[in-house]
């Protein structure tokens, strides 16, 4: 005997209880009546062994004609092999997209496909653990230079061309240097949103040698003592290795080369004396660095890490202490700090260190220049050897050091 099915009459007829009413049509269909008297329509399907239910609508707003056509297309989709609860996933979310997408462009956002919107997201995720100035720069070149432009063009639609006059524009007003980091940041934008699945390449890349080149100076370095003492407090937050972390603090005490500093050997450090004694390669002289209580500090709290090994600050390769840190290894640092290579070198410590010690310290410039290793001559043209001026050297160094604690904390 054929299975009866529901029909307009019946469903009217039957009343709201205290309990869910299920009013079965055959082939999964039913019509669950709640103690509400609402009325939903329902079907029961199973694929891939999984048993699944979706709604098809409430009655009488989606009629029994309605809710058999309904379940017989989802019938046919299952049949296929579709999964019909997977669509209906897939379409809520596009239509919440465009609602979003509707109401940002309402109330002048960038919409959430376009290159200011990805910009931000990179912002926000990948520029926390910079330092806030190089942060604030970075943004506002953005603002200023970048998104007014293409903000609002969907990432995927913005092509090398429209890069290229955006950059040389930036270029044309003189500021060379400018399009290049703007260059860096779009690039880095576009890594994120390929791997993000945004777009499937970096069109920056073909790029590379359009602008004209930044003109290569002395070694970069800051004299500015805000921007100084911003600097100090960001080495203060470096996360990397501690071996790194410390030649970091240390660099800016002693103003060495960078290449003096990263292969000094603990047998040059004598901790009664407070001095660090080596050969200075470019001239093959013997230098004097005295040492201050903080960098003493420094190198007593690195000791129990590197000591068993010949360099203070050994390549992370070797553990065992028999090579120095890569020549790299303190710019990559600086870098990862946010700082570019024309705003700060360890090079530029030493400029640093003989302008300020110079203006705002006034220590006489024939110590600071001893102290630099730089070949100094007395009035009958004769070299001063190593230890000349040692104890004004001493004093000024600490000087140095209490002068560069305090900037940190001020």
């Amino acid at each position: 005997m054929a299975k009866l099915l529901l029909s307009d009459l019946a469903i009217r007829a039957t009343k709201a209880s205290a309990k869910d009413i299920r009013l079965s049509d055959g082939n999964g269909l039913y019509l669950l009546i709640k103690p509400n008297d609402s009325r939903w329509w329902r079907i029961d399907f199973t694929i891939d062994g999984m048993r699944k239910t979706l709604s098809l609508g409430t009655y009488p707003i989606t009629s029994l004609a309605d809710a058999r056509k309904k379940a017989f297309e989802l019938k046919q989709q299952v049949a296929q092999g579709i999964d019909p609860s997977a669509i209906r996933k897939v379409a809520k979310k596009e239509k919440l997209k465009i609602q979003i997408a509707n109401e940002r462009t309402r109330i002048g956002l960038p919409p959430i496909d376009s290159f200011q919107y990805v910009a931000d997201e990179w912002f926000n995720k990948k520029m926390q653990h910079m330092a806030e100035g190089y942060k604030t720069r970075v943004y506002s070149q953005l603002k200023r230079d970048v998104f007014p432009r293409i903000g609002f063009t969907k990432i995927s639609e913005v092509t090398t061309q429209e890069l290229l006059q955006l950059v040389q524009q930036v270029e044309q007003r003189g500021a060379v240097e400018s399009a290049h980091r703007i260059l860096r940041t779009c690039s880095q934008i576009f890594r994120y949103a390929v791997v993000t699945g945004r777009v499937t390449a970096d069109v920056t890349v073909s790029l590379k040698g359009a602008l004209t080149p930044v003109k290569n100076g002395h070694f970069s370095a800051i004299t500015d003592i805000k921007k100084f003492k911003e600097l100090l407090k960001t080495i203060e937050s470096f996360t990397g290795s501690r071996v790194v972390y410390a030649a970091l603090r240390i660099a800016p005490h002693v103003f060495v080369r960078p290449g003096e500093l990263r292969t000094a050997k603990w047998s040059d450090i004598d901790f009664d004396a407070k001095e660090w004694r080596y050969l200075v390669t470019k001239t093959n002289t013997q230098h004097i660095v005295p040492l201050s209580t903080q960098v003493i500090s420094i190198l007593e709290e690195l000791q129990p890490f590197t000591g068993h090994g010949e360099y203070i600050f050994p390549s992370i390769r070797t553990p065992n202490g028999t090579r120095p840190m890569s020549d790299v290894a303190l710019l990559a640092a600086l870098r990862r700090l946010g700082y570019e290579k024309d705003e700060v070198t360890v090079h530029g410590f030493r400029a640093t260190a003989r302008t300020l010690l110079d203006e705002v310290l006034k220590f006489r410039p024939d110590y600071i220049e001893h102290q630099l290793a730089h070949s100094v001559k007395d009035p009958l043209g004769r070299a001063y050897n190593r230890t000349t001026h040692l104890d004004e050297r001493r004093k000024m160094m600490q000087v140095w050091s209490d002068y560069l604690t305090e900037l940190k904390y001020l």
